[in-house]
């Protein structure tokens, strides 16, 4: 390994003193201030050249959660034929022009990178010169704390390699804990937020529960590295949490910028562009929006009524509409009554007692009660057989 990365540890040692010799002219070189902004300056310098990576990793992203709904199908039509559907899926991603590894590329690329500064702040916890870093460099990197805690310590080094660095156990453990949270939670943040507004979240893709596992369990699988073994020396720690923070910044300023089309992030900033005057829509699509609004804005719903609301409103109909026809029983009687006068000065005897029977009929059969048609179409068939005036119905009047 040591051989392999070799050029590796002089590049990262290099660029490391030179930010060093740069940072002590402010500082003292022997401070944890120096050493660790050479650090940071390092993290800086690395993420700035994987900018173009990043940007393809961006892309890849987005293309493949458009491509999983096609994904998803070619999986249920070829789900027994595994190699057809390997075979549909990369013609699929070339026609597309998708590489699934491009999501991984910045994490590939830094990890050299990262290997590297672990090996370097090893050879140093151990005293051991590595790349440019001499024995007077050698010196002054083990003398530089942060905090309390050197660079080269480690979360679970004995008492002894503690005290030989020039610090004390309780306050590596702290600081290492305390910085190996920061990360863990950067890295939970830098996730959760790609998940809750950079996503289309009308299309439900396996992909996206893969996403969400791996918002789990990175976090977890970094602290657990962290902590035992390898464990992270505090200026890994520093160099991880540093990355951690400026994906995230970079992550938040992609999203703002250039979300994905039907996330959260992109409705948000279709709505900051519409509040500016920017953003131009087609006037068809304004104009059905207007309507719809203005339809959905006069549109009264229907007051929601109780059980014995519903029950009584029929009862109190019946009843109007029955006292409707009282009124006209009693015009049907007053007519019936005066055709029974007219006819009574003509006739008289037997006639006449039958005719005042009738009379009195009449009224009964006006009245709304089942049965009351068929007992007033017999009376007024009997009516008509005797010569009689037959009296009209109330529900004819």
């Amino acid at each position: 390994m040591d051989t392999i990365l070799s050029p590796l540890y002089y590049a990262v040692s290099w660029i490391i003193v030179q930010f060093h010799s740069f940072y002590s002219l402010i500082f003292d070189e022997n401070s944890g201030a120096a050493w660790g902004l050479s650090i940071v300056s390092l993290v800086v310098l690395i993420r700035v050249c994987l900018i173009p990576l990043f940007v393809k990793q961006i892309k890849s992203t987005r293309n493949m959660q458009a491509l999983q709904p096609k994904m998803k199908a070619i999986q249920e039509r070829y789900k027994s034929d595994k190699q057809r559907q390997s075979e549909e899926m990369m013609k699929l991603y070339k026609e597309t022009g998708t590489n699934p590894l491009s999501s991984c590329l910045p994490i590939l690329a830094q990890s050299p990178f990262f290997i590297s500064l672990y090996q370097v702040l090893s050879h140093i916890a151990n005293n051991q010169t590595v790349g440019v870093i001499n024995q007077s460099l050698l010196e002054s990197a083990q003398k530089a704390h942060i905090f309390g805690a050197p660079l080269a310590a480690k979360f679970l080094d004995t008492p002894e390699k503690i005290q030989s660095l020039g610090a004390s156990v309780t306050d590596v453990r702290v600081v290492t804990v305390i910085m190996i949270v920061l990360m863990s939670a950067s890295q939970f943040y830098t996730q959760r937020q790609l998940m809750t507004k950079n996503v289309d979240l009308t299309v439900k893709t396996p992909f996206m529960q893969q996403q969400k596992m791996l918002m789990y369990v990175f976090p977890i699988m970094f602290a657990v590295f962290g902590i035992g073994f390898p464990g992270f020396p505090v200026g890994v720690l520093l160099y991880w949490l540093t990355t951690n923070v400026w994906t995230m910044g970079q992550q938040m300023f992609v999203i703002r910028r250039n979300p994905t089309p039907g996330s959260k992030a992109f409705e948000e900033r279709q709505q900051r562009l519409r509040a500016k005057g920017k953003l131009k829509e087609d006037p068809a699509e304004v104009e059905a929006k207007k309507v719809a609004e203005e339809a959905r804005q006069n549109r009264q719903q229907p007051k929601r009524q109780s059980k014995s609301q519903r029950q009584t409103q029929p009862a109190a109909g019946g009843k109007q509409a029955g006292g409707s026809k009282p009124a006209g029983g009693a015009g049907a009687q007053r007519r019936t009554r005066a055709g029974a006068g007219s006819s009574a000065s003509d006739a008289s005897g037997p006639d006449a007692s039958k005719k005042q029977s009738l009379e009195k009929q009449a009224p009964q059969d006006s009245k709304p009660k089942g049965g009351s048609s068929a007992s007033g179409s017999r009376n007024a068939k009997s009516g008509q057989r005797k010569g009689q005036q037959r009296p009209k119905h109330p529900s004819k009047k």
